[in-house]
């Protein structure tokens, strides 16, 4: 009862003040119209769902201290290796398809509405059956929603019913099958598992997969009279298909037909020349028809135009031919004021910056053309310019300052969207930081490392082992424990080359204690030696396992005996005297001379002897181990006759 006359109160005071908003609006107007002014209502301006979250975004900017936002923000749930970002990604789309199965196995579950009005993605799909009631406007729905297997289903139940479908309707549903070849695609919430399917689509690109008699030809057919649409979706479909003979002889038919074909239709042909002749010269000479076709026609090529042509070029294997063909189509299509987008400056660099050809700067051009410019997506190639363009920087042309510029206009506006997928972002960094590691002082490539790894990326075991040479090269021994730990996290610890080097530097770097920053550093290496040691016991046993060698095995020696290690030194020597026959390889006479020092420091003759034992039974020079042993201990005689039954009277002797 109270609680609907606080609602009748609420609505007396709103229309209250509803028809004081009207009166006051009308008396602006009337004094508007007396003082004969114009009143101008400005035009809508179409909002989308997400414009205040860009918004909001907007006043913050990009956080790189922050995990992305896929992520849940939780230091257990952020993934710290790049295998662990594909895998909690899928699994969270992995949540979401296995929700949308039981929503569709339990629509019963699912058939009240909450919100007002409904919302469609929340309802379950409608399931056809042989009994369904359909019409054209069931179909229509259908092909509207891109759900290409109900479509289809519908269609052939609608022809076993008799029931007339319309041409516009046969029409729609062609270009539909055409654009998906009758596969069921993808729901656009599935980000992450659409790019792991792109990449590997990329391998299999040229392999033809459509589908030859299904009923894209069939209801091809039926069409009567063909129209522009007809044969556009034919013709495009086939070339995006790769069946590539059908579709230019579907081509060429609606042109003897005299049916205007469009410029996206002549640029699927463009497109797929490089499968229609074999040489640079046939495969050119066929573009230049094409495009006089157009210009009889008196259609205007495009954008889509210009890169399908730079898209043939880029598989010419005279790159002089090519590039000399690349800049008579870039010059055309400035004088048709066809502006380029990243993807025709993508192919640029494909065609002049190849791997057995000249240097080229041509990238130099591309960057004072477009710095400071922001884009947006016109092409499906834009998203394969920056990371194309880092590739040239690092293994074309070398150069640190170009890297730099092209991470510059990467952070211009919202150019970061067309980075690509997770992949191209991590093959761009990978490139990135790979150049910067080689080019730049250690000190000054940590504060990009800093900045970015590891929630923007995280560095693979070639990039890491650059970076392990810079130190190396730089005698920045200090950073080597946090990279170590850097390593265990991202899971680099299966790299046998990665722990050679990292132990031959901390071995050949031997630490200044007098300096403040490498007080610590002996006991430091040989908390790393140690914990190396013991990740490779963790996996004997395993599918994948590393194994001993007897340099590394010895490195790990010397660095626990550097760091005042004495026991963990013993216990690794016992392991290396118990399974010499396992460990191919020997340690290196300086790792057992360091050991049996150490054995003379905490006064372990039995060990030092056990040591010089090793070493005679390795054919190694046991004559000055010998002498250290007899000058550093006061030896009794069961030791005095063990050495000398070792290695005899010779040590004796100066």
């Amino acid at each position: 009862m109270f609680l609907s006359r606080r609602f009748q109160f609420i609505n007396k005071l709103t229309k209250n003040r509803y028809i004081n908003s009207i009166s006051h609006v009308s008396m602006q107007k009337t004094d508007a119209t007396a003082n004969n002014e114009e009143i101008e209502v400005p035009n809508r301006i179409h909002r989308s769902s997400t414009d205040i979250l860009y918004a909001l975004a907007s006043t913050v900017g990009r956080d790189p201290t922050a995990p992305h936002y896929k992520y849940h923000d939780d230091p257990f749930l952020i993934p710290v290796s790049n295998m662990s970002k594909r895998t909690y990604a899928m699994a969270q789309e992995s949540g979401r398809k296995a929700a949308k199965w039981i929503r569709e196995q339990h629509r019963e579950l699912f058939l009240h509405q909450e919100a007002q009005p409904a919302i469609e993605e929340f309802v379950p799909k409608m399931v056809f059956n042989e009994e369904s009631v359909v019409d054209n406007t069931t179909l229509n729905d259908l092909i509207l929603r891109s759900q290409v297997t109900d479509a289809v289903f519908v269609y052939n139940l609608m022809k076993e019913k008799n029931i007339e479908v319309t041409t516009e309707l046969k029409q729609s549903l062609l270009e539909l099958i055409c654009f998906y070849n009758n596969v069921e695609p993808l729901p656009e919430e599935f980000i992450e598992e659409r790019w792991f399917k792109q990449n590997n689509e990329t391998r299999d690109r040229s392999r033809k997969t459509w589908k030859d008699g299904d009923l894209a030809e069939q209801i091809f057919n039926e069409i009567e009279p063909k129209t522009t649409s007809t044969y556009a979706a034919i013709i495009r479909g086939m070339a995006k298909y790769y069946q590539v003979e059908r579709a230019y002889a579907m081509f060429e038919q609606a042109l003897e037909k005299q049916i205007d074909l469009d410029t996206t239709t002549f640029n699927a042909i463009l497109g797929v020349t490089n499968f229609l002749k074999e040489t640079a010269d046939q495969r050119w000479e066929l573009c230049r028809q094409v495009l006089q076709q157009m210009a009889t026609l008196q259609i205007k090529p495009n954008l889509g135009t210009m890169n399908s042509l730079l898209e043939c070029l880029t598989t010419f294997g005279n790159y002089k031919f090519a590039r000399s063909c690349a800049l008579q189509v870039l010059a055309e299509f400035k004088l048709l004021n066809v502006r380029p987008s990243l993807g025709t400056y993508y192919y640029i660099l494909t065609i002049f910056c190849r791997d057995r050809s000249p240097v080229s700067h041509v990238i130099v051009d591309i960057l004072n053309e477009i710095q400071d410019k922001e884009f947006s997506i016109e092409h499906h190639k834009d998203t394969y310019f920056f990371v194309t363009a880092m590739d040239v920087c690092r293994n074309h042309l070398h150069d640190k300052s170009i890297a730099r510029k092209v991470d510059a206009l990467l952070h211009t506006g919202n150019n970061y969207n067309l980075i690509g997928d997770s992949f191209k972002e991590s093959v761009y960094y990978r490139h990135y930081f790979a150049l910067l590691c080689q080019t730049e002082p250690v000190e000054e490539f940590m504060q990009t490392y800093d900045k970015l790894v590891p929630n923007i990326y995280i560095p693979e075991p070639g990039v890491m082992e650059e970076l392990l040479k810079a130190v190396e090269l730089n005698a920045a021994i200090e950073l080597v424990p946090r990279l170590w730990s850097d390593m265990i996290i991202f899971d680099h610890l299966g790299r046998e080359s990665l722990i050679n080097r990292i132990l031959n530097i901390m071995v050949s770097n031997k630490p200044d204690i007098s300096i403040p920053i490498q007080e610590q550093l002996p006991q430091q290496f040989a908390k790393v030696a140690l914990d190396i040691y013991n990740k490779i016991q963790e996996t004997q046993g395993r599918a994948k396992k590393i194994s001993f060698t007897g340099q590394m095995i010895g490195d790990i020696l010397t660095l626990t005996v550097r760091g005042d290690d004495f026991e963990s030194a013993s216990q690794i020597f016992t392991n290396i005297d118990k399974n010499q026959h396992r460990i191919p390889g020997t340690p290196s006479e300086t790792s057992l001379l360091e050991f049996v020092n150490s054995c003379i420091t905490h006064k372990s003759p039995s060990q030092a002897i056990v040591c010089l034992q090793y070493t005679v039974e390795n054919n190694m020079n046991a004559v000055a181990m010998a002498k250290q042993i007899h000058n550093g201990f006061t030896l009794n005689e069961v030791h005095l006759s063990k050495i000398k039954s070792l290695v005899g009277d010779s040590y004796l002797s100066d």
